[in-house]
């Protein structure tokens, strides 16, 4: 099984990423050999979590989410279902 998953960070961002371990994929970060983006912005917590049968599928859907708008994963994390479907209306052109 493979997570998809993302933290807050102190200065209250979000970093999204994946693992086969949340426990420590977290405490990774913590220790600041996550990534050089959460190292920078210690301590962190995972704040929204799911799971997915393949690793395949986990990175697609890290992709995605990661070229969401602040405000689309804020949804997401806060299961703010009416605002991320308002978020996710496309725009006219």
């Amino acid at each position: 099984m493979t997570w998809v998953y993302m933290v807050r960070c102190s200065d209250k961002s979000l970093y999204v990423g994946h693992t086969d371990d949340l426990e420590s994929r977290e405490k990774t970060h913590n220790e600041g050999r996550g990534s050089r983006y959460t190292a920078e912005r210690r301590p962190v917590r995972i704040v929204y979590f799911e799971s997915h049968d393949a690793a395949e599928t986990a990175v697609a859907r890290e992709r995605q989410l990661k070229h969401w708008t602040t405000g689309k994963k804020e949804a997401l994390v806060t299961v703010n279902l009416a605002t991320l479907k308002a978020l996710s209306k496309r725009r006219k052109k």
